[in-house]
């Protein structure tokens, strides 16, 4: 998919700014019950997000311009490998409980802008 492509957002249903982000990654956190020690927001060539195991999240700036939908999956995608280092059924069944729609959300930004297009 070209860098060029992009899903349509409505002003409402996409992030303020930086600490927007910020803010829905705390939150998830504390839903979750995992401790985010770091979040920073840069550019990344070739990923949405990261999280190491000491707790440091790392988000795309790109998400910004995306839907809080598919942001939130991400971040809650990152989270969960804090509970579950890969991606196998116990982490899908993580990622059902907090987002029972996630694969769909994961389909839509696959369509998406990505970093690696």
């Amino acid at each position: 998919m070209s860098p060029t492509t992009a899903i349509p957002v409505s002003r409402s249903d996409r992030w303020y700014d930086h600490e927007d982000l910020r803010w829905a990654a705390r939150h998830w956190a504390v839903r979750i019950g995992v401790k985010v020690k770091q979040i920073h927001l840069r550019q990344m060539s070739n990923k949405w997000a990261s999280i190491s195991t000491a707790g440091r999240l790392t988000l795309n700036t790109e998400l910004l311009p995306l839907p809080r939908e598919l942001g939130e999956f991400v971040i809650v995608h990152e989270l969960v490998h804090l509970l579950v280092p890969n991606h196998g059924r116990v982490f899908k069944s993580f990622m059902f409980a907090y987002l029972p729609d996630w694969e769909e959300r994961a389909a839509r930004l696959q369509q998406s802008t990505h970093p690696n297009s």
